[in-house]
């Protein structure tokens, strides 16, 4: 799949081995005296190691690449006696349950917590308790394979969403995965390409895609449609703008 991922220019590093430590996955390791990626799966592509490298060896680059497998993390990482990262965890209420997978990363680390789905939803100062069931949430973040998008309700979200429609929790995010980006910013391609492996790999139910009105915000749209097409599946799809005002369109 197309993805960003670590890249260390041969030429530029000297050697000195401070990235290696960096890097949470043990990604990186010296091979005759230079930074080496061990394998393009055990790179989450955020780059914890840039800053560490005083020659900047080390960059990000988007290529085809195999997906960051982070049960392929903790495998790697138990072969060298290394501990797996510290999971962060997340909690609502007390009771509330956690499923977390590894990575170096607390952004990209694959979190989901329950959220009861019958009590009301204001708190007892009057605020709105958020229906986020997951982490993360951002497409060029999400692991397709999360458990989380396992027979789930997905919605698929331009960003500007949550910020123009203020139902966005109750009235769309309840009870769902969500993913979310920007075709404006990012690459069309890319978010097709990954949709097409996630509906491809889970199971699920549903496609709720959530649109600005404004014309660059369709291709978010296009991109989901195009990977549905691939994947082959037929599941049930809808989409739904947003105006710049925060009604709903259509």
């Amino acid at each position: 799949m197309l993805r960003k991922i670590v890249t260390i220019d041969p030429e530029q590093c000297d050697g000195c081995g401070l990235c290696v430590p960096s890097c949470a996955e043990g990604a990186i390791k010296l091979v005759n005296g230079k930074a080496v990626l061990s394998a393009d799966n055990l790179c989450d592509g955020l780059g914890a190691c840039l800053g560490e490298c005083p020659r900047d060896a080390i960059h990000i680059e988007e290529r085809e690449a195999d997906e960051f497998d982070e049960d392929a993390v903790e495998k790697h990482l138990a072969a060298l006696g290394k501990p797996a990262p510290v999971h962060q965890h997340h909690s609502e209420t007390p009771a509330a349950a956690h499923h977390n997978s590894g990575g170096g990363c607390p952004g990209s680390r694959a979190m989901s917590f329950d959220r009861p789905q019958e009590t009301a939803t204001a708190t007892a100062n009057g605020s709105r308790q958020s229906q986020l069931a997951q982490w993360p949430v951002q497409l060029h973040l999400v692991s397709t394979s999360a458990p989380y998008f396992q027979g789930a309700d997905l919605l698929i979200t331009a960003d500007c969403v949550p910020v123009a429609y203020a139902g966005y929790h109750e009235d769309f995010l309840k009870g769902k995965a969500v993913v979310m980006g920007c075709p404006k910013l990012d690459d069309n391609n890319f978010y097709q390409q990954k949709l097409t492996e996630l509906f491809t790999k889970s199971d699920v139910k549903s496609i709720t895609v959530l649109k600005m009105e404004v014309p660059c915000c369709g291709g978010i749209a296009v991109a989901a449609r195009q990977a549905l097409a691939a994947s082959g599946k037929q599941i049930p799809y809808r989409e739904v703008t947003i105006g710049i005002q925060g009604q709903i369109k259509g």
